[in-house]
């Protein structure tokens, strides 16, 4: 197992998994740690699922983690009980929230089928499965460049399409 090769192949998909879970930019202590992950646990690997699907539950476990410390720090600071109640939250989702939720899902997934198909299969791809762009060019044969190219078009057409969700 090429570490080097790893990360090559899995750096835009790691950023993107940490960036949707910890609501970050950038992260590269994170990323690290993903990586430092990978290597002491390649021994534990079985060929049996995809290598992606293994970095994706590590990068998602190791995002999981960092919240979970993050939100034990912000609790260890604040000490009045004012502060306290407002780190409080209902974990109940009410049902206004759900349909709010489930409505806001639907605009985003109509916005996304009403893309050209080139535009739809290359967000599809990236956005919702996870695909880096090099795994996006090679699966869809075609240059990184187009890949990208693709990508920033189909993401101005639904900055576009849901200017009302932003």
């Amino acid at each position: 197992m090429d570490l080097n090769e790893i990360i090559k192949r899995n750096k835009q998909n790691v950023k993107n998994i940490i960036r949707l879970i910890t609501k970050e930019e950038e992260n590269e202590d994170l990323e690290q740690e993903v990586y430092v992950k990978i290597w002491k646990n390649s021994g534990k690997y079985k060929e049996q699922g995809s290598l992606t699907g293994w970095i994706n539950t590590i990068a998602k476990n190791v995002s999981k983690d960092y919240l979970k410390s993050s939100y034990r720090k912000k609790q260890d600071i604040t000490t009045s009980d004012d502060n306290i109640l407002v780190l409080v939250k209902d974990k109940k989702a009410t049902p206004e929230n759900k349909l709010l939720k489930t409505e806001r899902q639907i605009q985003i997934m109509k916005a996304i089928n009403g893309l050209k198909p080139k535009f739809k299969e290359v967000i599809m791809l990236c956005e919702i499965e996870g695909y880096s762009y090099e795994e996006c060019s090679k699966k869809l044969k075609c240059p990184l460049g187009t890949i990208k190219s693709r990508i920033y078009n189909a993401k101005k057409e639904l900055a576009e399409k849901l200017q009302d969700l932003m």
